[in-house]
């Protein structure tokens, strides 16, 4: 969910601003997905390089963070989004923990989608992470294989995703999903976040649909 600023300054508007559009746009793309029966998608909310950001957009970024969770996802939930949140949590506050808890909770029977929100999130942390608890757990060398180490992640029951879809026109994944994405299929758009919507994941997916992925085969 790339280009928030952009769209902002674009527009004239405060960065404040964009985020508040980003989220509107959050919502578009998931009701696109439920449209499409799309099972499972995931979003990066904030990174844990977002943390670098000057202070009072931080501040902005976690109100707005906080009202997603009291508004738009309960809403969601009734269309049947289940809400997850992958990542860190030791550096958010203790109230937005307890809601991103609740929520989680409330979501939890819900089937259409799984909405796995990336928040406080890096790859390369989560598999430093995933190097620690295995250490933690004692597992000699010789019992550490690719599946093994899988569940240790954040989320060992998160698929691997099909489709990367980067907004603003970046050609990077910015340390999003770095295991996960190992034979995902890439597409970048121009598309500014807040101006994402139900069209663009559309022609997202039927490109999608048009290529052959082979997995390293022939």
């Amino acid at each position: 969910m790339d280009g928030n600023s952009r769209w902002a300054a674009a527009e004239g508007l405060p960065v404040e601003a964009g985020h508040r559009e980003g989220t509107r746009a959050l919502r578009r793309t998931v009701e696109g997905a439920l449209d499409l029966g799309i099972e499972t998608l995931t979003v990066y909310a904030f990174s844990t390089e977002n943390w670098l950001r000057p202070p009072a957009e931080v501040d902005a970024l976690m109100e707005i963070f906080g009202e997603t969770i009291d508004r738009e996802l309960p809403d969601l939930a009734e269309q049947g989004v289940r809400t997850r949140f992958l990542g860190r949590r030791d550096r958010v506050s203790d109230d937005l923990q307890l809601r991103m808890e609740e929520l989680e909770l409330k979501t939890a029977h819900r089937e259409r989608l799984s909405l796995w929100i990336a928040f406080d999130y890096g790859g390369r942390t989560e598999l430093a992470d995933a190097a620690r608890r295995v250490v933690e757990a004692g597992l000699g060398a010789d019992e550490i294989d690719e599946d093994v180490l899988a569940t240790f992640l954040y989320a060992p029951e998160l698929p691997d995703p099909d489709l990367l879809i980067r907004t603003s026109g970046e050609l990077r994944i910015s340390n999003f999903l770095l295991w996960q994405l190992a034979y995902a299929e890439l597409l970048f758009s121009d598309r500014l976040w807040p101006a994402f919507g139900e069209a663009d994941l559309r022609s997202a997916v039927r490109e999608y649909a048009r290529r052959r992925r082979r997995f390293g085969a022939r």
